[in-house]
């Protein structure tokens, strides 16, 4: 991207609720299932059915407000939202118009320039559609209505953010505050957190905003990543080709790595709005929000400041730890089986982390307990293994679901810490490798470094590599 041109970037996150109902009806919200059997003549759009608002809907939806620092309204309404989808029954969704649930919020992320806050317009409440399945064999498509009126909460940032990586850590972070509240599960492999990603660019110092293109219903980090760099790219050539942005949705197609036009994008007006004649509107008291306020659990920035407070953990550390619920959980059920924070913190940064991404895995698909990986820490300190081992241990810990003892004793991997036994390794690698002794006599350290590698190759990384380094040196300087 050339650097006379900046982003302008705002997202609107769709997030699927964890109630146990729909939102206007009692039919179950959990994922899966045959098609067509969680859902009844309200959702399905039946003529003469009428919806009736799930409260559990309206307090999570404001507990994400207050998560995000947002306004709550006392008064607000439903409205119908005007368009055709085939999966869509009614031929329009009840959504929230002028009078969302919450308004004027916050969030604040990490850029590498320091910290940026990231407005947020409007959260509000609105019905899912359906899903259509499409024939591997052409001919059509089937409509799926178990998804239809699963309740969403929609969440529409300010423009505010400059880059693809201010966009992943946006997303990041509302997705870490919702997993933290409890309100939705964010599998995005579901399609319980999905994002329509508005795309526009601007000479920089400009302070009007160009035309914007949006992009549909991604669900995954890297995508919208991708997506934002080509999209910004491909509306820069057109301007510099002297050409002019259409406002548009688009497609965004993870094989070739383009977008693809849809639609004319729509504007508010062509949705007709008007407040939806079947539901009462909505009328929470201040103690009813502030009752909601007072059990929202701790937060990620205040967690953060506790980690480095309490444990003396550096702040690098205690991002990481606190991007994700998961990894925070782990981290501190850990940290109180073993009681060494650090040690723990640098398992999570570097190999937890590592495996997850190789399998793709989310933190909350971590296999083991807290338990085992505060265990395996103690095992470590205690010299039962080297941390050499541990990393096998920890790779068979997410491949099997047993305890860090159990694959020690299985696969014989206890540390040699036997004096006889290290003598005998260090005297052979010593006889072995003479040059490697006049290398070190002659003042280079490294050939230490060298012989205690050999002699765990030895072992098979199984020997005490302190006592290695004390014995091969007490044998050099004689």
């Amino acid at each position: 991207m050339t650097t006379d041109y900046e982003m302008v970037i705002g997202l609107e996150v769709h997030s699927e609720l964890s109630t146990k109902t729909k939102i206007f009806c009692s039919c179950p919200t959990e994922f899966g299932g045959e098609p067509n059997t969680h859902c009844c003549p309200v959702c399905m759009a039946m003529p003469g059915a009428l919806p009736v608002l799930n409260e559990k809907v309206i307090e999570y939806a404001v507990k994400a407000g207050l998560a995000m620092n947002c306004e709550i309204a006392e008064n607000s309404k439903n409205d119908r939202k005007n368009y055709f989808y085939p999966d869509l029954p009614k031929s329009y969704q009840i959504s929230q118009f002028d009078m969302p649930l919450c308004k004027k919020g916050k969030v604040e992320i990490q850029t590498e320039q320091g910290k940026k806050t990231i407005g947020i317009t409007r959260i509000h409440i609105e019905e899912d559609a359906g899903k259509l399945n499409h024939s591997e064999f052409g001919g059509g498509s089937l409509v799926d209505l178990n998804r239809a009126g699963v309740p969403l909460i929609e969440i529409v940032s300010e423009p505010d953010m400059r880059s693809s990586k201010e966009a992943e850590e946006y997303l990041k972070k509302v997705k870490s505050i919702l997993e933290y509240i409890e309100v939705s599960d964010c599998k995005m492999q579901e399609g319980s957190l999905r994002a329509d990603v508005n795309v526009s660019v601007r000479k920089k110092g400009e302070t009007k905003f160009g035309t914007r293109t949006e992009m549909k219903n991604m669900n995954s980090f890297r995508s919208i990543v991708r997506a934002i760099e080509y999209e910004a790219n491909r509306q820069i050539e057109i301007l510099e080709e002297g050409g002019k942005i259409e406002q548009e949705t688009l497609r965004w197609d993870d094989v070739s790595g383009k977008t693809f036009s849809m639609r004319d994008k729509e504007d508010a007006q062509d949705y007709r709005y008007f407040p939806e004649p079947d539901l009462v509107p909505i009328h929470l008291s201040k103690e009813y929000i502030q009752q909601i306020k007072e059990s929202l659990p701790e937060m990620p920035e205040s967690r953060k400041e506790r980690y480095i407070k309490d444990f003396g953990l550096p702040e690098y550390d205690s991002n990481i730890l606190t991007s994700s619920k998961y990894l925070s959980i782990l981290f501190e059920g850990a940290e109180k089986i073993c009681k060494n924070a650090k040690a723990v913190s640098n398992w999570i940064m570097s190999d937890i982390t590592r495996i997850l991404n190789e399998k793709e895995l989310e933190p909350e698909n971590i296999p083991f307990k807290a338990e085992d990986l505060g265990n395996l820490v103690i095992l470590i300190d205690k010299g039962t293994i080297s941390s050499k081992i541990a990393k096998q241990v920890l790779e068979e810990m997410f491949e099997n679901p047993k305890t860090p003892e159990e694959i020690i004793k299985e696969k014989g991997l206890i540390q040699i810490s036997d004096e006889g036994q290290i003598k005998q390794v260090v005297e052979k690698i010593l006889q072995a490798n003479p040059q490697s002794i006049a290398d070190y006599k002659a003042g280079r350290d490294r050939a230490l470094g060298f012989l205690v590698g050999q002699a765990m190759k030895e072992t098979k990384g199984k020997a005490n590599p302190q006592m290695l380094n004390k014995m091969f040196l007490e044998k050099l300087k004689k």
